[in-house]
């Protein structure tokens, strides 16, 4: 179930992505060859007008083959060269390269809007102004790693309902209480009784707390979490400010990786690619709709910042390839676009089986 959910979104976003792309070329007169979901090799198509609709065999993106967008002599000076992507001015072909992206942002922000009007979990203390957080919880944000809390079994995201040692509870459940309860109990079994994701069921997690620094800990970090749900127009610019936080976090934590990478210190392990979101879709289909509504929005913000990325190959690239025509008032040599293009390709299919590879070797 979770390869099939991970699938439904990647395909609903990288079509999204190029019919950005492919409704601009068409309003500006470009023609459009292909419309392919995945990467080649090609599986099947079906052509429609002058365009074919493929699927692919690598299912981890997707395309639209403009014509003209690698110049070549059929497309600069060919008989239907007036309708090429390369022939046209450079703030139609901007337009064409960054709709794609812009797509990816405005869905990301529906997604975003769509879970305020369903239900979205919120930190309390975070909520919308106005709005009252309904059906709040202790929830786990992570456990470190040979805890406790992580031997025992807890997750992030499990709601903690109940928290006893021999005859003593927690009344009011939070993280000062909690907190407090293992300090007065640092010898003593302390079970922890919790839910997880649609199953209302509760488990127990026994554990013993381990003495750290003087102090018993159970190894947790948790958070208070409700539900804010809001008005058609209350989440629509909710889903805006959620969209353009979302943005400049992960701008931010791009550019640290970026950093990171130049001076040998990223660690790749902690970047999740195919294979990996697999695992975090199916945690946020267990954990509800509106877990899943977030995460596709965050999916979204992602691509689309990637794509921004001056990288040859990305939609990035090309706009800076375009910028540079601009200035300099002429075409950059199409044999030396179409090969740094070539090679921002293939380098981007390494990074990806890397990538990949890091999160086969966190399954074991």
């Amino acid at each position: 179930m979770s390869i099939l959910i991970f699938f439904v979104i990647l395909l609903v976003l990288v079509l999204v992505h190029e019919a950005g792309h492919f409704s601009t070329a068409k309003f500006f007169g470009i023609r459009v060859d292909e419309f392919g979901f995945g990467f080649p090799p090609k599986l099947f198509g079906i052509k429609k007008g002058e365009t074919e609709y493929s699927i692919n065999a690598l299912p981890f993106g997707g395309f639209v083959k403009i014509f003209g967008e690698n110049p070549d002599e059929e497309n600069t000076v060919g008989p239907d060269a007036a309708r090429s992507f390369v022939n046209k001015s450079a703030w139609k072909q901007a337009i064409v390269l960054f709709a794609g992206i812009l797509a990816n942002f405005l869905l990301a922000w529906l997604f975003f809007s769509f879970g305020f009007m369903s239900g979205l979990p919120t930190s309390v203390g975070s909520e919308p102004k106005g709005s009252a957080l309904q059906d709040v919880h202790l929830v786990v944000v992570s456990t470190e790693t040979k805890s406790p809390a992580e031997i025992a079994g807890l997750k992030s995201g499990d709601r903690i309902v109940l928290v006893t040692s021999g005859i003593d509870s927690i009344p009011d459940i939070n993280p000062d209480t909690l907190k407090s309860f293992v300090l007065a109990h640092p010898k003593n079994e302390i079970d922890i009784g919790y839910t997880r994701g649609l199953d209302k069921n509760i488990y127990t997690a026994k554990m013993n707390p381990e003495i750290t620094n003087g102090l018993p800990i159970v190894g947790i970090s948790m958070d208070e979490v409700g539900i804010a749900k809001l008005s058609i127009f209350g989440s629509l610019w909710e889903g805006m400010k959620l969209d353009l936080y979302v943005t400049k976090s992960t701008v931010v934590g791009l550019y640290t990786l970026i950093v990171q990478s130049i001076h040998g210190k990223a660690n790749l392990s902690e970047v999740s690619g195919p294979v990996g979101l697999v695992g975090i879709v199916g945690d946020a289909y267990h954990f509800g709709f509106s877990y899943l509504l977030s995460l596709a929005g965050l999916i979204s913000v992602n691509l689309a910042i990637i794509n921004l990325v001056p990288f040859p190959a990305l939609d990035g690239g090309r706009i800076l390839f375009v910028l540079i025509e601009k200035i300099k008032g002429s075409r950059i040599n199409p044999k030396i676009a179409n090969a740094v293009n070539m090679v921002g390709f293939g380098l981007l299919i390494v990074l990806m089986l890397l990538v990949t590879y890091h999160d086969i070797i966190k399954l074991f």
